[in-house]
């Protein structure tokens, strides 16, 4: 459900009476019923949905349902306004919703924006909620990618400063990154996807002119080991001709070293249609891709466009664990949740 205070709780009533997200999965919200009741209340909004004690019962739902986990109550907190207990809200959210995925009882999960602030706040100093899936799920090899009609990136670096990226960069992050990459793409895609590396530096270091030589010293043989596998790569190319309108058209998928290399363009392309996905884990894992947007929580202004495509795109997956090494197992169940 994402932050209390934020739009999640919204978009999470607006899910559940989706008729397009009911034809293709069950969707089951994890928050807190008291929560949902009151911002239905608030704004008019049906809520019908069965509410679940245990997240057992989710494994039985026909239609969209409420697992209410009481984690805060209803007035508790002020829509809108940082709360640490809201941010302690969330992020047991979060955790029941990986450890009932860990556990098969819901087969994939989606899920709304967090306020890391109030999370921070919590005493849960995690980047963001990839980092969170990471670690619980023990994941071996994970990297954030989001998605759009417009635009797909794959990203080596996430949520650390600037000074820090060159020094987490290596040929083995970066390869993982486009064999998870790759792998993905395949399956959206139901064919061998074409993608394309950009380079850390301006003009992709320009032959050692700009930067450490991380292009040569990093990115090209991960581009190399690439080829080598089979797989169709393009790049080291300067970050500020990578995303022209002619080569988005024949990419599909662009590797980025760093977080705004890749979410500038995207959330300039497609900010209501793009969705984040969490890959390398044993669980299907989507997101939607803004924040709790706490200026507009609980007014009814919200777009949940980006949470109905999180959805979708988990169901399109099936639920059945992706983005995964050819020894590593597979499993899972067939319905989303």
């Amino acid at each position: 459900m994402g932050d209390p205070a934020g739009i999640g709780p919204e978009i999470c009533l607006r899910l559940l009476t989706n008729a397009e997200v009911a034809r293709q999965c069950v969707p089951i919200v994890f928050g807190d019923a008291g929560v949902l009741r009151r911002v239905a209340d608030k704004l008019a909004l049906p809520f019908d949905a069965p509410v679940f004690a245990t997240a057992t019962q989710c494994r039985e739902a026909r239609g969209p349902a409420v697992r209410d986990l009481q984690c805060i109550g209803a007035d508790d907190f002020t829509p809108g306004k940082m709360d640490a207990r809201c941010g302690e809200a969330a992020f047991r959210y979060v955790l029941a919703s990986i450890d009932a995925g860990l556990a098969g009882d819901v087969a994939a999960v989606s899920t709304g924006p967090l306020n890391k602030e109030a999370m921070h706040a919590a005493g849960h100093k995690y980047p963001g909620h990839t980092e969170i899936f990471a670690e619980r799920m023990k994941a071996d090899r994970s990297c954030m990618m989001l998605t759009s009609p417009e635009l797909t990136c794959g990203f080596v670096t996430t949520h650390v400063g600037y000074h820090e990226v060159p020094g987490l960069l290596s040929e083995a992050r970066i390869r993982d990154v486009i064999e998870l990459t790759a792998a993905a793409m395949r399956r959206i895609r139901g064919r061998e996807p074409k993608l394309v590396v950009c380079g850390l530096n301006p003009h992709a270091g320009e032959g050692g002119l700009f930067g450490q030589r991380e292009e040569e010293r990093f990115i090209v043989p991960a581009i190399e080991a690439g080829r080598a596998a089979g797989l169709h790569i393009e790049g080291p190319l300067p970050p500020d001709t990578a995303f022209l309108v002619w080569r988005r058209k024949q990419t599909d998928a662009f590797i980025c070293m760093y977080h705004d290399q890749g979410h500038i363009p995207l959330k300039a392309l497609a900010f209501d249609s793009a969705i984040n996905t969490t890959l390398g884990l044993p669980v299907v894992r989507t997101s939607v891709d803004h924040g709790t947007a706490v200026d507009i929580a609980w007014q009814g202004k919200a777009n949940a466009n980006s949470l109905f495509e999180a959805v979708l795109l988990a169901a399109k997956l099936g639920g059945v664990p992706a983005f995964h090494r050819q020894d590593e197992p597979v499993g899972g169940t067939p319905t989303l949740r």
